[in-house]
């Protein structure tokens, strides 16, 4: 009798250990324990970043963190935390959400267009991934890797071609540049160096006049015409007598910082510049901004005509008119200027 008293006690205790035990596997495994109302929500988790850290974040996203503490530490989550983009759904375990932060690392898209300089472009991708503009500047910028692949500062920036790429959030500065530099290898095929090779230009010298080109016309159809005449002009060793390049100039003074230009005047055509190419022939030192693929395809593949002039369309927005001589040219620049004029567009 005394037995069975002793065997039912621990039959009762074995039970209510089992109903505890079963109760925390069901609160700590298989109990949705998300607090918010949309169908998902992300955390970024830095790199180097403590369980605490990452504890900061879910904290508003759970209905009981302290369940996910007792489960994270018995799964060692808190001892190897992982950085990156993670997705948390709604209705999701604990044990769904710690194999989601642990193996899970999101890829983001990076997109980028007209950025006109190194600092802006870093800035623009720091608002995407964890590098901050500082690092990404640095790697952009950085004389030995430049070197080694046979980028100046000058011409760094068209080591970027605009597009949009997948990346893992964590990427750091050096890996962004990296991957951008294997992008920009793939993008000069052999058939495009080919062409660059026959119309005698070098794939930077390409870049930067699809940067003039670019920054002429945003219009595609139009922007191998545009490349047609300064391919002409270069042939003959006519100056380029850019307007694009007189801008860019003006903006490297402290007088121009923190304006916009509307109307090339002949004050800008004195501007002691590498990039003024008014005063100098050929292809300036470097781009004037991001082109577009379109324009540095519009160069490969440039229009072959006998144009030397064009100017803007005063009646087609985006468009240019163009000419063969210098006297048609006068005219259709001269109805542009009385229409800026008009518009009380006088700098």
């Amino acid at each position: 009798m005394y037995i069975k008293k002793i065997l039912l006690a621990i039959l009762v205790i074995g039970l209510i250990v089992a109903a505890f035990f079963a109760n925390f596997v069901y609160k700590a495994m298989l109990k949705p324990n998300t607090a918010f109302n949309n169908d998902s929500a992300y955390i970024f988790v830095p790199t180097g970043a403590s369980y605490q850290e990452v504890r900061e974040q879910l904290e508003p996203l759970l209905d009981d963190i302290e369940s996910f503490d007792n489960l994270a530490e018995r799964k060692e989550y808190t001892k190897y935390v992982k950085a990156g983009r993670f997705q948390i759904n709604k209705g999701m375990t604990n044990n769904d959400i710690i194999n989601s932060i642990r193996s899970k690392n999101l890829p983001i898209k990076v997109s980028f267009n007209n950025q006109s300089t190194l600092e802006k472009l870093a800035g623009r991708v720091s608002k995407e991934i964890e590098a901050d503009s500082i690092s990404l500047l640095n790697a952009m910028k950085d004389s030995a890797f430049l070197s080694e692949n046979g980028f100046k500062e000058a011409t760094a920036l068209g080591m970027y071609l605009p597009n949009s790429y997948e990346f893992f959030w964590n990427t750091s500065a050096e890996d962004f540049r990296a991957r951008m530099l294997k992008e920009y290898k793939r993008f000069w095929t052999d058939a495009k160096i080919k062409k660059a090779n026959a119309i005698g230009l070098s794939q930077d010298q390409v870049i930067a006049l699809a940067s003039i080109v670019y920054e002429e016309s945003k219009q595609a159809l139009e922007q191998p015409r545009i490349a047609g005449v300064y391919m002409n002009r270069i042939r003959i060793g006519m100056p380029l007598q850019a307007d694009p390049t007189l801008k860019f100039a003006a903006y490297q003074l402290p007088k121009y910082k923190n304006t916009v230009i509307k109307r090339v005047l002949n004050v800008h055509k004195d501007i002691n510049s590498p990039y003024n190419t008014y005063k100098n022939r050929g292809l300036p030192p470097g781009l004037i901004a991001m082109p577009d693929i379109s324009a540095i395809n519009a160069v490969l593949n440039y229009e072959k005509h006998s144009y030397l002039y064009f100017a803007a369309d005063a009646k087609r927005y985006g468009f240019h008119k163009f000419a063969k001589t210098l006297a048609q040219h006068n005219v259709n620049a001269r109805e542009y200027q009385r229409y800026l004029s008009s518009q009380g567009i006088n700098k």
